[in-house]
């Protein structure tokens, strides 16, 4: 998949295209089912199938206060879109300027100008332009002057009733649910990447040395517990025991600290950046009263995790 950084990125004369615009927070089968059938489109149709997305949520420039975390992180958006067949993305930096850009001028520079758009393909709520002032009504009546045809797709319902959003993969991460939220992701397990960073040594003590995670990482970090779950250092990967929060056996650890210990073998992490994959949630936080206890959990856990990974 190439990637376009910004507009100027675009090669002259690139096109025609099939495209499809959106945030694509998370990747999830939504929007995964939208870029399947964009494709459908671009094979029948002898065009390139392209993403439009941005750099950020729009609401973090235009709404601060209401704008939700991001599921990924740039960097991690692309590199699932690349999963996805996508021929091309073009990533737009979302600033003051890109917002006041009326929609009938993001329609003629972008997506005619730049892309060369032949078909359009969105959702049922799709706005877009300066206030949102643009839809699917305008879209369509800009197609015909254009020469670019519009096709609207319904939302993606897995249980009948509710449409798979990012908000909902948010929830079910929230809840600790990951394996609910890899399901939403498209099998895509949530995943957070980061440097690994001293810590307090404390698991070492105990026998069970971790890799921390720099509070800089990048992904959504789900709830507070431990979880099954595989560590990827250089391409190479590792069951682990994970856990997520700010451990209330001990105090000074930091809120949302993501530990993870890499079974039956001691690694050094330091200084590494790590891909930590949650694949199941076994408990939640619980404080202990003595060390030995706390051992004897923890031993209880690895085990587990062991027979959930390895089997």
């Amino acid at each position: 998949m190439r990637v376009f950084d910004d507009l100027a990125g675009v090669p002259a004369g690139f096109g025609p295209a099939a495209v499809t615009i959106g945030k694509f927070d998370g990747v999830h089968v939504g929007h995964r089912a939208v870029i399947g059938r964009l494709r459908e489109i671009a094979a029948e149709r002898q065009l390139a199938a392209v993403a439009v997305t941005f750099d950020r949520n729009p609401l973090a420039l235009l709404a601060p206060d209401k704008c939700p975390a991001s599921l990924v992180s740039t960097r991690q958006k692309l590199e699932l879109l690349a999963t996805t067949g996508l021929d091309a993305t073009l990533l737009l930096h979302f600033d003051r300027v890109l917002a006041s850009v009326p929609a009938e001028e993001f329609v003629e520079r972008i997506l005619v100008g730049a892309l060369g758009a032949k078909a359009l393909l969105v959702g049922e709520d799709f706005r877009f332009g300066a206030r949102g002032a643009g839809d699917v009504a305008l879209l369509e009546r800009l197609g015909e002057g254009h020469g670019f045809t519009v096709e609207v797709l319904g939302d993606i319902r897995p249980d009948g009733e509710r449409r798979v959003s990012s908000t909902w993969v948010r929830e079910m991460l929230d809840e600790g649910d990951v394996a609910r939220a890899a399901e939403l992701l498209g099998g895509h397990r949530p995943t957070v990447s980061g440097v690994v960073v001293h810590g307090a040594a404390r698991g070492r003590e105990l026998g069970f040395p971790t890799a921390n995670l720099s509070p800089e990482s990048e992904g959504l970090i789900p709830g507070d517990g431990v979880y099954a779950g595989w560590l990827t250092d250089a391409g190479v990967r590792y069951p682990a025991a994970i856990s997520v929060g700010d451990n209330p056996t001990f105090e000074g650890v930091p809120k949302k600290q993501v530990e993870a210990y890499v079974l039956d073998r001691e690694l050094d992490l330091y200084d590494h950046l790590v891909d930590v994959e949650f694949v199941e949630r076994i408990r939640g936080m619980v404080a202990f009263t003595t060390i030995p206890d706390l051992i004897a959990t923890i031993q209880d856990d690895v085990d587990r995790i062991r027979t959930i990974l390895l089997g």
